[in-house]
């Protein structure tokens, strides 16, 4: 039986989903303790939950476990949620937040662009097919072969992150075309939900500083290069910020930096793109970036501080990943052991690190689930561990689940759509799940489960 496109065995869980207004879909989130899972999240009567009209239960039956779900039409959603509220911007997929074949062709279809960090993700784009002249290519250490396929393949921007780029660039361009790029500039601002993941600050590996003057020299360099064509500045500032201070602060830096191109360059810059890093909610009553509000106060700087200065207001893009890709996600775990050593009770999974080394490596926190049966037995606080040889292979510390959690029982954790699999790794060799999308009760794989046989292909010799 073929696994793809498979319906579920209950055609009462294929008929399409009530719609509901957004008050009643928020109560009814907090009501059921689903307020960070995907829109299309039901609770079933016998304990399992429904996600995009699909039986999480069947799902784990069906394709096995540890298993990632992704709900397409969340993924949709989002997407036009960006490009409402930012009608007159450009807005680009981050790819680095989970990239396959299918997750290209969702942003495109819904009007976005695409931004990557190596010839691998880029390759993998262009097998589906999406248009080059949208794709932005990162990175801090792109090699000769990186910069080599972008070229190749002619994306749209290549954002230059080191002076050493620019000549490495403009000798690998065809002496016959122009590349269009932008500058990686710092503006010294702190902001994102771990030191990790602060990138706008001074001490950290990305991009070249406004305060020393590295960006300067950088703009200088690139306008000597006839290959090379410069159409704006970049600037990101880190991942899970769920303020719009920061981007408003750091904007003020950029187009003062702007002004400053124009008057000793006489060049006036059309672009200007502010990144991502949009946080989101991982467990109920944490906050997310409000989208609209970015929006508006995005808007709003961006209009004033232009004027102020006496520059047209340039193009804007925008570079969510996280935001996109996180909240449609579920993983399913299988509970392999209950331990309780002293006051603590460890509840063991069949995944862990390997598939999800975020708590690992950030301490970030979850909210798992028991689904695919109810209990009446009142909650205790547990520790939910991997099955890997490392003591930090915890994926949630201290959580409320039911008391009678037994091995066999299925967990699911939300908000596990992105930095998950494309962070994941092979470690004590165990297999990377696979991916699962769900849409108007219908469950497909995109990305199959990796397979001992996959790994042992790659050991060639003795």
């Amino acid at each position: 039986m073929s696994i793809q496109n498979t319906p579920l065995r209950d055609p009462s869980l294929r008929q399409p989903l009530q719609p509901l207004d957004a008050a009643d879909v928020a109560d009814t989130k907090d009501a059921d303790g689903l307020s960070v899972w995907p829109r299309s999240a039901r609770p079933a009567a016998d304990g399992d939950v429904q996600v995009g009209g699909v039986s999480l239960t069947e799902v784990a039956h069906r394709f096995g476990t540890p298993v990632y779900v992704l709900d397409e039409q969340e993924v949709r959603e989002r997407c036009r949620t960006y490009r409402t509220a930012f009608p007159e911007a450009d807005i680009v997929y981050a790819a680095k937040a989970f990239l396959c074949r299918a997750m290209a062709h969702w942003v495109q279809e819904e009007g976005l662009g695409l931004d990557v960090c190596s010839a691998g993700e880029l390759a993998l784009a262009g097998t589906t097919g999406f248009p080059p002249e949208k794709i932005v290519m990162h990175g801090n250490a792109k090699s000769p072969e990186d910069l080599g396929a972008a070229l190749a393949l002619g994306v749209g921007r290549i954002v230059v992150d080191n002076t050493l780029e620019i000549a490495r660039l403009a000798a690998l361009t065809p002496a016959d075309s122009r590349q269009k790029v932008m500058v990686r500039v710092v503006p010294g601002i702190a902001a994102g939900g771990h030191a990790k993941i602060r990138t706008g600050t001074e001490d950290q590996k990305f991009g070249l500083s406004i305060t020393d003057g590295s960006a300067q020299h950088a703009v200088s360099r690139i306008l000597d290069q006839p290959r090379l064509e410069l159409v704006g500045l970049h600037c990101h500032l880190g991942s899970q910020i769920s303020s719009v201070k920061p981007y408003v602060a750091a904007m003020r830096r950029v187009i003062g930096l702007m002004a400053r191109i124009r008057d000793q360059h006489g060049v006036t810059l059309p672009e200007l793109n502010i990144g991502g890093g949009h946080g989101i909610a991982y467990r109920p009553g944490e906050e997310s970036l409000d989208v609209g509000v970015l929006a508006g106060r995005v808007r709003a700087e961006l209009e004033d501080g232009c004027s102020r200065v006496g520059l047209p207001v340039p193009r804007l893009t925008l570079e969510p990943g996280r935001a996109i890709a996180g909240p449609a996600g579920v993983a399913v775990y299988q509970v392999v052991s209950v331990k309780r050593t002293g006051e603590h009770t460890f509840v063991a999974v069949n995944g862990g690190m390997s598939d999800n080394p975020r708590p690992a490596l950030y301490g970030v926190r979850y909210a798992p689930r028991l689904v695919g049966r109810p209990s009446s037995v009142p909650p205790r606080l547990v520790t939910v561990v991997g099955r890997h040889c490392e003591a930090g292979d915890v994926l949630a510390e201290n959580v409320a689940l039911p008391g009678d959690i037994a091995p066999g029982d299925l967990l699911a954790v939300p908000a596990a759509g992105a930095y998950h699999l494309s962070m994941a790794s092979t470690y004590n060799l165990v297999g990377r799940p696979p991916v699962v999308a769900v849409s108007e009760g219908t469950a497909r794989v995109l990305v199959r489960r990796e397979t001992l046989d996959d790994m042992h292909q790659r050991d060639i010799g003795l």
